[in-house]
């Protein structure tokens, strides 16, 4: 069995939102993590929702074609208590998840909590925690945005469970 901490590991990561989604792209090889590109898909609220969507899709598609990733992890939906941004949230997740699908990847979905604990060490970090840690975790000059910072640590989340997933994995088998 070849194991994960020496096999490299591509892994795109995604923070949905309808007018911001999160994205970022990390690498990881020879026990260290390598940042690869970043960014945000935004759109305009007053837009009408099925056209974000597809900005959406069509973004996150087109990220996935120029860097390759092996593999892909969302954030999983907030249940807050407005059911509305709830909803557009949820939207948002699954047209992400739908484009990542399309581009052959399997989708790894990860709480806020468990993104948080698994970059920061602590389930109830704040944001700025968050991004400092990644920042500092993938050696970059600046801290990146906020969605962006927050889709790079959901990637980096995966990357650290993915070895107890293939372990619980080969156990099943």
């Amino acid at each position: 069995m070849v194991s994960l901490a020496t096999t490299p590991m591509r892994v795109l990561g995604i923070d949905p939102g309808t007018v911001v989604t999160g994205w970022g792209v990390v690498e990881f090889r020879d026990r260290k993590f390598y940042h690869i590109a970043n960014g945000c898909v935004r759109t305009q609220s007053k837009t009408p929702l099925p056209e974000r969507l597809g900005s959406i899709f069509r973004s996150i598609t087109k990220i996935i074609t120029e860097y390759q990733p092996t593999m892909a992890s969302v954030e999983e939906v907030f249940v807050s208590r407005n059911v509305q941004s709830a909803l557009k949230l949820g939207h948002a997740r699954g047209v992400a998840i739908a484009a990542i699908s399309q581009g052959g990847l399997v989708v790894h979905e990860y709480s806020a909590l468990q993104v948080k604990k698994s970059v920061v060490g602590y389930g109830r970090a704040e944001k700025t925690q968050v991004q400092e840690m990644v920042k500092t975790l993938l050696n970059l000059p600046k801290v990146a945005p906020e969605d962006a910072s927050d889709a790079l640590a959901v990637a980096m989340c995966h990357i650290n469970n993915a070895p107890r997933q293939n372990i619980i994995r080969e156990a099943l088998r």
